[in-house]
């Protein structure tokens, strides 16, 4: 389906991730996908876009942990807390990871990263408050498309470590 704000399925996924949907048995979510003129690049971008709440966005971010990449997929409304994806990793130093580092091993350029579908495989977290909500929204490997996904089988197919690294509010 085509309206004049989006463009639905296989155009609006970036090709890669397209792919690793087909790949992962997942190629009905291909027809989920949707794009927008403007993009979606940030949180609050993403929801406006689609109408939802910031927290029903699911970021991936990708940090460092040293040296060693790791994907944190956290809720839109909420922010990493890196000492806690310390202590979760076990690790001595987490930086948030550059962009040539994020591009070069997700395959995608920062806003458009998805929660998997990524050209190397990484660890990956996911925070319990994306659990919250039915259904989730994430990029589809462009800033400017997102696709819809029930936060579990999102978990489930990243491969992801369900933990609680937000930052607590103060």
């Amino acid at each position: 389906m085509t309206t004049t704000d989006d463009t639905s399925g296989a155009f609006a996924a970036h090709p890669r991730f397209a792919a690793a949907l087909r790949e992962l048995g997942l190629g009905d979510l291909i027809a989920e996908v949707r794009r927008f003129p403007e993009a979606t690049r940030t949180a609050a971008e993403a929801a406006a876009a689609i109408g939802c709440e910031l927290s029903q966005i699911c970021k991936s971010l990708i940090f460092a942990a040293d040296g060693v990449t790791v994907l944190v997929l956290m809720d839109g409304a909420s922010r990493v807390d890196v000492e806690r994806v310390r202590e979760e990793l076990g690790a001595q130093k987490v930086t948030r990871a550059k962009a040539d580092v994020v591009r070069e091993t997700t395959g995608y350029a920062i806003g458009g990263v998805p929660p998997f579908g990524h050209r190397e495989r990484t660890r990956v977290l996911a925070d319990r408050s994306l659990l919250a909500h039915e259904v989730v929204w994430a990029a589809a490997g462009t800033p400017y498309a997102v696709f819809p996904m029930e936060p579990k089988d999102l978990v489930a197919t990243a491969g992801a470590t369900l933990v609680d690294v937000r930052e607590r509010s103060a």
